[in-house]
């Protein structure tokens, strides 16, 4: 069996390297071989637990992109990459040739070594289709549910298992979102948090107790928290092993890839959660596991696979993200304050707030803050922070833009921007404007 294209993975990062090689080389024969014959659509799966009726509400339909296209499919779990004799090896016993390789192998959720990890009870958020359904029995038998973690997939899920009427405590380390978002807005997801009957505790696990299923959480100042059903969420890590027995290069962050997303191996290609990412502003590598970054990576090798096409002037990436718990949207990209200081920027921050709609008398109308973070020595943007309603989710990008094109307050300032009273902030408010004008008054200072 032989084929033009062969991608590993079919979530996010391999179903959109397949699209794209079918649009740039149509005349390819392409394979996608996934592991799990029914894949789930990764950002979606906080919500099987409350907003959506099934895990099956959450299945990513991978056929209905890619059988019109002509890719084609294989369920089977590729145990080896000959990358000598530019072939694959399946646990079925299959060997299937390929001219160009993706490598869109996905991330699998850490689990601490904690004392007691391994309870009935206890369990991860993986992208596993009857893992979860297991799971989410479980979440509706149990009454008081601990999740350990205080990112955007423990709010999440937190969010939704309290909407069943349970019993939601989350234990955080230091603070919640902290990678992503200063203080501030830390605090006013937490206010939320509280307000909707989520309980935040701050602290480290010790171990967990309970005779065959775990019963309580206890944290290392000794304070125990009762516990029917625990929920870690304490990050993932990037499937690598397939790429380090094939003899890629792998730092501890991931397949290193060039600003093309080729491997060490020129025929080769990564995208994705299994992939090291390096900051925009810095080129540190850093973890990133977000399915707008995976697509983002796709496209770019499934452009570039057989000759460039599509040029990248930067291969450093900017983390772009956007929640929505207990009614209260949060988006983010590029650096925190904290982080740009500790970095050595010396940085200027701009602030704003205004309702997101004009009158503000809409019944849809939300307030939104908007916190944008330059350099002062020539007002580039760093960063950006948003909350509010709905309407943040599309702001970001807008945000994101501007850092990836390195704009200044100046060019934020004057902005040309369409606005309308029942979709957008007026136009003598609007909210990213006004940031860039108060930090714009800033330097000039």
């Amino acid at each position: 069996m032989r084929y033009d294209v062969v991608i590993i993975g079919a979530s996010a990062g391999g179903l959109t390297a397949a699209m794209a090689a079918k649009k740039f080389y149509p005349d390819k024969s392409v394979l996608v071989i996934k592991k799990e014959k029914v894949g789930m659509i990764p950002c979606g799966i906080p919500y099987i637990f409350g907003t959506l009726k099934s895990v099956d509400d959450d299945i990513l339909p991978v056929e209905k992109f890619l059988e019109p296209l002509g890719v084609d499919i294989l369920v089977d779990e590729v145990t080896e990459i000959d990358p000598t004799k530019n072939v694959v090896r399946t646990k079925s016993g299959k060997e299937i040739a390929w001219e160009k390789l993706v490598l869109a192998t996905g991330s699998r959720p850490a689990k601490p070594d904690f004392p007691g990890v391994d309870l009935d009870g206890i369990y991860t958020v993986p992208k596993d289709y009857e893992y979860l359904k297991k799971l989410r029995e479980r979440v509706k038998e149990a009454e008081k549910i601990v999740i350990v973690g205080g990112g955007f997939i423990a709010l999440e899920v937190g969010d939704e298992i309290r909407k069943l009427g349970k019993d939601v405590t989350l234990v955080v380390r230091s603070r919640l979102l902290r990678s992503s978002f200063d203080p501030e807005f830390s605090e006013m997801i937490e206010r939320k948090l509280k307000e909707v009957g989520i309980n935040v505790v701050y602290g480290q696990v010790e171990r967990f107790l309970g005779d065959g299923k775990v019963e309580k959480v206890r944290l290392l100042d000794g304070s125990e928290i009762p516990a029917d059903l625990v929920i870690l969420s304490t990050g993932y890590r990037p499937n690598v092993d397939l790429a380090v027995k094939a003899g890629l290069k792998v730092t501890r962050y991931g397949i290193w890839t060039d600003e093309y997303m080729r491997t060490s191996h020129p025929d080769i290609f990564a995208v994705g959660d299994c992939v090291e990412h390096r900051d925009f502003f810095t080129g540190k590598p850093y973890p990133l596991m977000l399915a707008s970054t995976a697509t983002f990576e796709a496209r770019i090798a499934g452009a570039n696979l057989f000759k460039l096409q599509i040029v990248r002037e930067n291969r450093r990436t900017i983390g772009a993200y956007s929640t929505h718990v207990a009614g209260l949207t949060l988006a983010a990209a590029g650096m925190t304050e904290e982080t740009a200081k500790k970095e050595g920027f010396e940085v200027i921050v701009g602030r704003a707030s205004g309702p997101d709609r004009h009158p503000a008398k809409f019944p849809d109308t939300s307030m939104v803050t908007v916190k944008l973070i330059f350099s002062r020595d020539r007002g580039a943007i760093l960063g950006a922070q948003i909350a509010g309603g709905k309407s943040v989710g599309e702001m970001i990008n807008i945000l994101a833009l501007a850092i990836q094109k390195r704009l200044t307050a100046s060019e934020l300032y004057t902005l040309q921007i369409a606005t309308h009273p029942l979709l957008t902030a007026s136009p003598v408010g609007y909210q990213i404007l006004k940031a860039a004008e108060d930090a714009l008054a800033k330097l000039r200072t």
